[in-house]
């Protein structure tokens, strides 16, 4: 066995600092999850790579992540060709060098090896263009500044500027890097027992419902609601519906208002916006981040907040809605509704979107499935006609006073007794 230094040059999985990309469909947080075991599965090759030496260059402070028998140094330097010789030089100890990074979990121990007869770099390249090792029998500047880092061409740069140094450079396979969610699941089916992989198949079974909900508002994925059993549930995968203008039927239910009005579960803002249109003040809430902005960005008024937080004007809403079937949210009909008549000013108006079938009474949860595979974890939900909604609201302070319907979508006004 020859001797040599294998160098991991890696970030430390913080949160927003790695594998942004991944966050079209990971939060930061799964996004650095996966960085993590990226990382882990590739410290874990290069452990029984035939090397006498293993180094992490390292941004950032080592983890539990870190297996024994590495040494760090801190990385140096501004661009991340500076970074790289950086750590070509601090490693340095008369012996051949090759440097891989944390992006290639597949990578094998057996191409991390020394036998470099007849050479004197290597370089394995990468299918977005890159290259995911590069090796050095000797520090050399003039090797690695001024190439241009993180382009679809740098794979190609770098080995120009070898050979443009008269060096014989030993062309290792092209693996694929992991940097996009389409990148994940590429390894997670090519190599399903990698611990990158076997987490990525957790988490597209366990996502968080609001990421799936600001990807549908946000266009980047088709997300539909289902019930536990896998079948759409139609009402609740409206998204095209939601994100347009307001409609003549809920124009309609507009007309019943009074106002100010507090329009609960706004999504992405056409009702505030329809009222504010008609000069009735008005104010959406949502949980989430995305439905408020865009609300926002309409000229409307939102608010980032769960129902059950404490609200502007409590007591003093002359209308509250829960239109789109926003009844199901938390999954108790008659807690929402209660929390409905602590809002509404006394005589005020309850406004609710039913379901059309009158006697539905439906508490199991919902399933939010995106078009790109990923599932959500089951979020508590409600489907209730009128009937059912009349039996919830008896026991809070709302009547019953106006139950109509258009051919596809079913309402039913309550009003605050005392």
């Amino acid at each position: 066995m020859k001797r040599g230094t294998v160098i991991v040059i890696a970030k430390e999985p913080v949160p927003g600092r790695v594998k942004t990309r991944l966050q079209s469909e990971f939060t930061a947080r799964e996004a650095a999850a996966l960085a993590r075991a990226s990382l882990v599965d590739t410290l874990g090759a290069v452990q029984f790579a035939p090397a006498t030496r293993r180094v992490v260059a390292l941004e950032g402070e080592p983890g539990p992540w870190l297996p024994p028998g590495f040494e760090v140094v801190k990385q140096r330097g501004g661009g991340l060709d500076e970074r790289l010789v950086a750590a070509f030089e601090d490693v340095y100890d008369g012996t051949p060098m090759l440097l891989v990074g944390m992006d290639t979990p597949q990578l094998r121990p057996e191409l991390l090896g020394f036998a470099w007869s007849g050479y004197d770099a290597v370089l394995g390249l990468t299918e977005d263009g890159g290259y995911w090792c590069l090796g050095l029998r000797t520090p050399d500047p003039r090797a690695l500044l001024g190439v241009p880092m993180s382009t679809d061409h740098t794979g190609r740069d770098q080995l120009r500027r070898l050979l443009a140094l008269g060096l014989r450079v030993k062309i290792l396979p092209t693996l694929r890097d992991m940097d996009t969610p389409r990148d994940a699941a590429y390894l997670a089916d090519e190599f399903p027992s990698l611990r990158v992989s076997r987490l990525y198949r957790r988490l597209q079974h366990a996502a968080h419902p609001g990421l799936l909900f600001e990807q549908a508002l946000g266009g980047t994925a088709r997300v539909v609601a289902t019930g536990i059993d896998g079948r759409t549930v139609p009402s609740l995968s409206e998204v095209d519906r939601w994100t347009a203008p307001a409609d003549d039927v809920d124009r309609l239910a507009l007309s019943r208002c009074e106002g100010p009005v507090l329009d609960i579960g706004c999504g992405p803002g056409r009702i505030v916006t329809a009222l504010a249109e008609r000069g009735i003040p008005a104010l959406g809430v949502d949980v989430s981040p995305r439905a408020v902005s865009l609300t926002t960005s309409r000229g409307a008024s939102a608010l980032h907040r769960p129902v059950q937080d404490r609200l502007p004007g409590e007591g003093r809403w002359g209308s509250v809605l829960l239109m789109d079937g926003n009844i199901g949210i938390g999954g108790d009909p008659a807690d929402l509704l209660r929390r409905c008549a602590e809002l509404v000013r006394p005589d005020g108006l309850v406004l609710v979107e039913v379901d059309p079938d009158d006697d539905l009474d439906d508490v199991t949860p919902i399933v939010l499935r995106s078009s790109t595979g990923r599932r959500s974890t089951p979020l508590p939900w409600a489907r209730v006609g009128t009937r059912a909604l009349i039996r919830h609201a008896r026991t809070t302070h709302l009547h019953p006073t106006e139950d109509w319907r258009t051919p596809h979508r079913a309402f039913l006004t309550l009003r605050r007794t005392a």
